[in-house]
């Protein structure tokens, strides 16, 4: 069994996200960013804890910063390039034009400087989606396919793995990474969900190499090791955290967005923090910086 553990819980902030997603910390400026992907905005809690938003043209579904400054952001129209100073977007491509009610979902950088990025259909039940590969020339690889819901992408701290799967579908899944080479193989399952009364959505991996995920409907986030085995158990005052992934100078800060999309108007009044960002302390493990985008 699982073992629920006590960390401390605060309230980073208090805003209303419809379905906040990918909170990052940024290694150099060593603040936090996040955003809301139905009021689709990019996020940045300062230091002194205001908030500054970018609002974007269409869902965002993941970001990455550059090297250069700015982010890549992963929109329904595709890939674009978001100046934080003047708030310039500039599109760049859309891998499935094809597919016009597709739209980029969860997304990392490698420690190679390249965007993967998966791709959904939020109108459909069928496998539309499929997993991108984005390199600093811009040019786009298609690496796996027929994903219903993209969700849960992290790669693993010695760059061996990357946990990749589809949250509708319940199953994720471990791949072989060459992080040189930027290529994927041997895809097994690595965890399932079925008959659960939960869902895995945004994840991480700590520097111990288990990986940490939202547990969509449980009121909390997990822990699983290696072999795909849920160990740790953390419990919030929201039923559908999203995304978790580690902040903080010393990356020892957990960091939960939440969302109010899966509510009703009777559980939105039981759930006041429903939206909100949460850091969870005290859990005696961290993260791993994250990389840059190279282009």
């Amino acid at each position: 069994m699982p073992k629920v553990i006590t960390p401390e819980i605060r309230v980073a902030y208090e805003g209303q996200n419809i379905v906040g997603e990918i909170p990052m910390w940024h290694p150099i400026e060593q603040v936090l960013y996040w955003v809301d992907t139905r009021k689709p905005s990019l996020q940045r809690l300062n230091r002194d804890g205001s908030v500054r938003t970018w609002p974007m043209p269409t869902n965002i579904g993941s970001y990455v910063f550059r090297r250069k400054g700015g982010i890549i952001a992963g929109l329904k129209t595709g890939f674009a390039a978001v100046d934080l100073e003047t708030g310039k977007i500039e599109h760049i491509l859309d891998p499935e034009p094809h597919l016009p009610e597709n739209r980029l979902n969860d997304g990392r950088c490698d420690r190679r400087g390249r965007y993967w990025v998966g791709s959904r259909n939020p109108g459909s039940g069928e496998g539309t989606g499929s997993l991108y590969r984005f390199d600093p020339d811009f040019t786009c690889h298609k690496m796996d396919t027929g994903f219903i819901v993209s969700n849960g992408m992290a790669f693993s701290p010695d760059d061996r793995t990357l946990v990749f799967g589809d949250s509708t579908a319940q199953t994720f899944y471990r791949y072989d990474l060459d992080l040189e080479a930027g290529t994927v193989a041997n895809r097994q399952v690595y965890l399932t969900t079925h008959n659960l009364p939960w869902r895995v959505d945004g994840a991480t991996f700590d520097s111990e190499g288990y990986y940490w995920c939202a547990l969509l409907g449980d009121w909390s986030v997990g822990r699983f090791d290696p072999m795909g085995r849920l160990d740790r158990i953390v419990r919030l005052p929201v039923s559908h955290p999203t995304m978790c992934n580690f902040g903080g100078p010393n990356l020892d800060v957990l960091y939960v967005t939440s969302g109010t999309v899966f509510l009703d108007e009777a559980e939105r009044a039981r759930q006041p923090l429903a939206g909100a960002l949460f850091e969870v302390h005290g859990l005696g493990v961290t993260g791993v910086a994250e990389p840059l985008f190279g282009g």
